[in-house]
């Protein structure tokens, strides 16, 4: 490898909007995110699950009076 090239790699400190810090190497300093593991819906267990069934019931009360080979 040429000398004098690469990027320093050092450790640095992740820090999220929720206050949760993580110590990793990286070649830029004092990371910032808005969102991490701690504080994300999906890992914490919070999530909040979109309900489908009315999209459902009412595409069935739109299109029921139709039934299947209609026309021929």
């Amino acid at each position: 490898m040429k000398k004098e090239i690469h990027p320093q790699y050092k450790e640095t400190a992740i820090r999220c909007a929720c206050g949760n810090q993580i110590t990793v190497g990286s070649t830029k300093e004092n990371i910032s995110v808005e969102i991490c593991s701690q504080c994300h819906p999906f890992y914490t267990g919070k999530q909040k699950l979109v309900d489908s069934a009315g999209r459902i019931e009412r595409f069935r009360r739109k299109y029921g009076k139709y039934q299947p080979g209609g026309r021929k």
